[in-house]
């Protein structure tokens, strides 16, 4: 083990175009929308539903990715996997508002049903491209850095959520029910503002094709 050979996985997606963008546009969806953390928050002081209507929440988004992925098993691969993927985190973007501003738990629960089932669409073309086109002596080091990326993004993204929950909340004058939904509000918006920016700055993701190419 070298110190070139441990930063070699970082050099390739740093050079290549697809990878890096797809990466970094799951980062920031992720780090943005990261609403899941809030999840207590609405049930007890928005949604007034209590630990029932949070354990339905919490299961709302890996329901979502579970019908997922049994819908794709059964297709063929993915004619347009870049526009595909751009789209997924631009609808999760969308779901996120939606549950922001919800005030019934159905509505609620159905917001993020479709954010797991979009944020699986995602997962399934960023690991793909990353098997696809990463070169087999550099694929796990490759891997292992798309694996740090969504790691991070993950922890970063629910104290994110917390910290402008609680700067527009509590530390504003306002609830904590406030704070929260302008965070997940914000972070929804956010979330497509970044899907525009990849699609402009990394033009390829827009145009790759079928999937197992």
């Amino acid at each position: 083990m070298t110190l070139p050979g441990l930063f070699a996985g970082f050099k390739f997606v740093l050079h290549n175009r697809i990878i890096f963008g797809t990466i970094t546009l799951d980062m920031f969806a992720v780090l943005l929308g990261g609403a899941t953390a809030l999840l207590p928050v609405y049930a007890k002081d928005i949604l007034h539903v209590g630990p029932g209507g949070l354990g339905l929440m919490q299961s709302a988004m890996p329901l979502g990715a579970m019908l997922c992925s049994l819908i794709i098993a059964h297709r063929p691969p993915m004619e347009k996997a870049g526009r595909t993927l751009l789209w997924a985190v631009a609808v999760f973007g969308a779901a996120i508002i939606v549950f922001g501003v919800s005030r019934w738990l159905w509505l609620s629960f159905a917001a993020l049903f479709v954010c797991g089932a979009v944020d699986n669409v995602s997962v399934i073309v960023r690991h793909t491209l990353v098997q696809l086109l990463a070169p087999d002596e550099k694929r796990g080091r490759v891997s292992a850095v798309n694996s740090l990326f969504i790691g991070t993004s993950n922890e970063l993204g629910g104290f994110e959520s917390g910290a402008v929950a609680q700067c527009f909340g509590p530390a504003m004058g306002n609830t904590i029910a406030i704070g929260a939904l302008i965070s997940v509000v914000s972070g929804g918006v956010g979330t497509i503002l970044v899907v525009i920016a990849v699609a402009l700055i990394w033009p390829e993701i827009r145009h790759y094709g079928r999937l197992d190419a």
